[in-house]
């Protein structure tokens, strides 16, 4: 069974991936893509308040834990993203088209940073995987890779079509015959 492509959305906290993420999935959209997203967090917090039922379930050995409300079903596992993706993303296979996920730095997948000015240092100096920068920053400074792809992260079409190239890169043209 083939995978579903899977691009991670990385940066900051502050500087605008979770906008990015609910502006792009509807661009990504009107050219027939349907997106999936996962949020990925480093700071450990529990996946169901303290004390609920399904908090009781997952403490008690649940290998996977629902939530159902007439608004949709929420599962989670108690398995680690780098763990759990591979599976999630042959899963997929056919539902989605695309995995974007916010967060995971260092992550294995191909990378979309999200930089502003003042909130951290820049990601893609260090992450060969980054395949573009998105700020609006008048200058990057100078340590960022040359000739790294920079966008806005208001153009949200440019963005698609970045992340479409990525997905559907050109072929090369077939070899005339011999």
């Amino acid at each position: 069974m083939s995978r579903v492509p899977a691009l991670s959305v990385v940066g900051w906290s502050g500087a605008g991936k979770t906008t990015l993420l609910t502006r792009l999935v509807p661009e990504l959209a009107t050219r027939g893509l349907r997106a999936a997203v996962v949020k990925h967090s480093s700071d450990a917090h529990p996946l169901h308040r303290p004390g609920s039922d399904t908090a009781r379930y997952q403490d008690a050995g649940a290998v996977l834990t629902g939530f159902a409300t007439p608004a949709g079903v929420q599962l989670t596992t108690a398995t680690a993203l780098s763990d759990a993706l591979p599976s999630l993303l042959e899963r997929s296979a056919g539902a989605v088209d695309l995995v974007l996920v916010e967060g995971w730095k260092d992550g294995p997948l191909p990378k979309l940073e999200v930089w502003r000015e003042g909130l951290g240092p820049p990601l893609a100096p260090s992450r060969p995987e980054v395949l573009a920068v998105l700020s609006s920053e008048p200058a990057l400074p100078t340590d960022f890779p040359p000739g790294l792809r920079v966008l806005h992260p208001d153009d949200v079409r440019a963005v698609a079509d970045l992340i479409l190239a990525h997905l559907r890169p050109s072929r090369p043209a077939p070899r005339p015959p011999v």
